[in-house]
């Protein structure tokens, strides 16, 4: 039997982390990428592949597709966009560098790794392209503006190259998490405190109360999970007000990745299910209303 092979991107912590050793687990050939000596480090004494991947540097990514497509001989049968980060901050408070910084890495760093896999898995006749987006991709909430714009443009790209690629064995789908424990929070209150000007904002009184209590939000204490420690964590059921562990994405992936009639879409998390079906049922204000409230 021919060993399955995959790319997640993004896997010093949270998701990415719990995915790729979860993947190996399963049997699967895991080529994990992260932008630093000392994750790299950590992830191959795993028994992980691992490559260096920065999503702002096209040299980079050039080098990762390279690499892959050389081990696996041109035959890499899913890639796992996953690496992302969050930008607060109203949207009249967004400088365009710190935009465009969110769509180089959220947006076109993903682009350009897709467009260099899909030709060998156009030619292979088979391949999976599975994006982590989020419930920010399905509904747009106050202050997140730059990251509701990145998880839409990848919405869109996404879709458009399902449809574009159909027939050619190549399926594309999406994972849409909701609160999911892991780095990223306190990643994005770290780059909001350095990147917006607070105290000249319209909104400042808002983001002072906002803020409350998270100024002092650290990195610190925020261990990557096997996936093994992220069910025993979380628990079992469903949360609404709880974050669930990243478990919860590495069920979806193992479907995206293994099913034979994998789905366009992937909900999780209970707000998640939520969010998109208030975006079918509700209109105009009532729609603008639901998202004022849970902003």
């Amino acid at each position: 039997m021919t060993e399955k092979s995959i790319l997640i991107t993004g896997c010093s912590t949270g998701i990415g982390y719990t995915c790729a050793l979860g993947m190996k687990e399963r049997g699967w050939r895991v080529f994990a990428t992260a932008r630093n000596d000392a994750d790299l480090k950590r992830l191959a004494d795993l028994g992980l592949e691992t490559i260096y991947l920065d999503y702002t540097e096209p040299d980079s990514i050039k080098a990762c597709a390279n690499e892959v497509l050389e081990k696996t001989d041109g035959k890499l049968d899913v890639l796992f966009n996953n690496g992302a980060y969050g930008q607060g901050g109203a949207v009249e408070d967004l400088t365009p560098d710190v935009l465009r910084l969110q769509f180089e890495t959220n947006v076109i760093g993903w682009h350009d790794l897709n467009c260099r896999i899909i030709p060998a898995m156009r030619k292979r006749g088979f391949g999976r392209i599975v994006q982590c987006s989020s419930i920010l991709g399905l509904v747009a909430l106050k202050w997140r503006g730059a990251y509701n714009a990145s998880k839409f443009a990848i919405e869109a790209l996404s879709d458009t190259m399902r449809l574009e690629l159909h027939g050619t064995g190549v399926f594309v789908c999406q994972i849409e998490p909701g609160p999911i424990r892991s780095k990223f929070q306190a990643r994005a209150i770290a780059n909001f405190y350095e990147t917006i000007d607070i105290e000249n904002s319209a909104h400042r009184a808002t983001y002072q109360e906002q803020m409350s209590g998270k100024s002092g939000t650290s990195l610190n204490g925020w261990e990557p999970e096997t996936p093994q420690e992220s069910k025993k964590r979380t628990g079992g059921g469903w949360k609404l007000k709880y974050r669930l562990g990243p478990d919860a994405v590495l069920d979806k992936l193992v479907h995206a990745a293994e099913s034979k009639r994998p789905n366009p879409r992937y909900y999780v998390t209970l707000p998640t299910h939520m969010g998109a079906f208030a975006r079918r049922i509700l209109a105009g204000r009532w729609y603008d209303a639901f998202c004022r409230k849970i902003s």
